[in-house]
């Protein structure tokens, strides 16, 4: 029994070069479709929170825990008795030496700071 060990490698071949051909028509139906969307207006924005709440819930939540309680970053429940006003500001403006800058926007840096001070 002499079998051609190139047979299974031709198959292999053939069915990577259909799939490649499929995936490259599929890919093209999909473009057309985002652009007819975007020239719809379909385009989505995302919401910006306003309150300091949901500014902790969707960007302090992950380093600072969901209780306060600390994790990568301090524990934040009574950081107004550690830190002043203005370090509070600076530090979740600025940035500190773990935390990254501009997490909160300026405009609600004052809210955030006393919302933070208050914290118990």
């Amino acid at each position: 029994m002499n079998r051609n060990p190139i047979i299974p490698f031709v198959l292999i071949m053939v069915f990577g070069i259909g799939a490649m051909f499929l995936l490259s028509f599929k890919g093209l139906d999909d473009h057309q479709a985002l652009s007819k969307e975007k020239k719809d207006g379909g385009e989505k924005t995302e919401q910006v929170a306003t309150k300091p709440e949901d500014i902790y819930q969707k960007t302090c939540l992950g380093c600072h825990g969901d209780q306060y309680q600390g994790g990568v970053g301090p524990a934040l429940k009574g950081v107004g008795d550690r830190l002043s006003k203005a370090e509070i500001k600076k530090m979740i403006t600025k940035g500190g030496v773990t935390m990254p800058p501009n997490l909160v926007a300026e405009d609600k840096a004052d809210a955030m700071v006393d919302w933070l001070a208050g914290l118990k």
